[in-house]
């Protein structure tokens, strides 16, 4: 859940029920389907210091196209290493695809400013409304779609909750692709729900320690799609690609803020790998980079897993494995095992490249929370 706070007057005001009844701006503010973007925002473009690019964990030397090309779709890698197209389009059958969900509401939360007592005018930016329960679909249909425009049998995730494998197990089942995820154990053994949706979709789904894969012999953890014909790795956060992606939240609020004449003063969102934190500021601070507004950001991340609060800003492995690409970030370490909690999304040790980034360079701040102060 992603909030937009605006000021009022500096006199506070009370709401009451006939107040909320006379309202001006709706609960839910919705965009009909062809004010939906139709291109990702790349806020690279717009970066003055570009993220730092993924180095090969064998040579430690920056990642070409071909390297890339082992481990993700090619468009993908186009996607991933572009640091200069501002605006790239989003393709018709993926467009066609979100309609069954997008344009999802930018909500006013009038009870909650009423029992708050408070003068700010409070949105949040429901992700929810689609079957994977998740913002995540906005990017596992993208890159299921690459995967399958490329030619290839199916694709290779992880998964924490398992939000991010519902998403894909969904996209995968939608176009015809085989899945397989693997999920982190104990949320494999405290959400049985998610597991068994995604193998409805299709997927398999294997408990993540396991003695399934090579490394997982080992240190327990794999990457599969390295050793399997016609399949690529697929990654629900962290990587530039998906915070492209994920962009089309972030143009959606504002688009349906600037519906209403509305200027957001402070944007809050969760950060767990970043995908939601970026896919929602990407469009307000493409305004700061560029000169044309100013805003407070906001990340707030688990304080059992605080990658950018108390992590180092340096080059780590994306895995524990250390078989993935090693990727500049606020990190807490590759082998970094957080306290138990329920927000198993929220346990990775590091932090998407580009808002490691934009934390660094000082366009937003950072808060920790316990899951039970929330």
């Amino acid at each position: 859940m992603e909030y937009i706070i605006t000021k009022t007057n500096t006199e506070r005001r009370t709401h009451t029920m006939k107040e909320l009844k006379n309202r001006d701006i709706p609960y839910k503010i919705y965009l009909s389907e062809d004010e939906m973007p139709r291109y990702w925002y790349n806020v690279r473009a717009d970066m003055k210091t570009k993220p730092a690019p993924l180095l090969h964990p064998a040579t430690l030397q920056p990642m070409t196209a071909e390297e890339m090309g082992h481990v993700f779709c090619a468009e993908l890698v186009k996607q991933e290493m572009d640091n200069d197209t501002p605006l790239i389009p989003i393709p018709e059958d993926v467009r066609n695809f979100y309609k069954m969900y997008r344009p999802s509401p930018l909500v006013r939360a009038y009870c909650l400013e009423e029992k708050l007592n408070t003068p700010a005018h409070i949105y949040y930016k429901f992700e929810g409304n689609n079957t994977s329960g998740s913002h995540k679909l906005n990017s596992a249909i993208a890159q299921a779609y690459y995967a399958k425009e490329q030619g290839l049998r199916g694709v290779t995730t992880e998964t924490g909750a398992g939000q991010w494998g519902t998403a894909l197990s969904m996209a995968c089942a939608y176009l015809g692709l085989d899945c397989r995820v693997f999920m982190v154990k104990c949320s494999y053994e405290q959400k049985p729900f998610r597991r068994e949706v995604m193998r409805t979709y299709g997927a398999q789904v294997t408990p993540s320690p396991s003695l399934t894969t090579e490394v997982g012999r080992k240190l327990l953890a794999e990457f599969p799609a390295a050793a399997t014909p016609n399949t690529r790795y697929v990654l629900g956060s962290v990587l530039n690609q998906v915070l492209l992606h994920q962009s089309v939240i972030g143009l959606e609020t504002k688009a349906a803020l600037d519906k209403y004449g509305v200027k957001a003063d402070v944007i809050i969102g969760c950060a767990g790998g970043g995908s939601n934190l970026g896919g929602l500021i990407s469009p307000f601070v493409g305004q700061m980079l560029r000169g044309e507004a100013d805003y407070r950001i906001i990340a707030v991340e688990p304080a059992s897993c605080p990658s950018l609060t108390r992590g180092v800003f340096r080059y780590d492995f994306c895995d524990t494995g250390k078989i993935c690409p090693m990727a500049k970030m606020y990190t807490l370490g590759n082998g970094f095992i957080p306290s138990a909690n329920h927000a198993g999304g929220l346990r990775y040790h590091g932090m998407s490249s580009i808002v490691s980034q934009l934390y660094h360079d000082g366009f937003l701040e950072a808060r920790s929370v316990e899951q039970t102060a929330v």
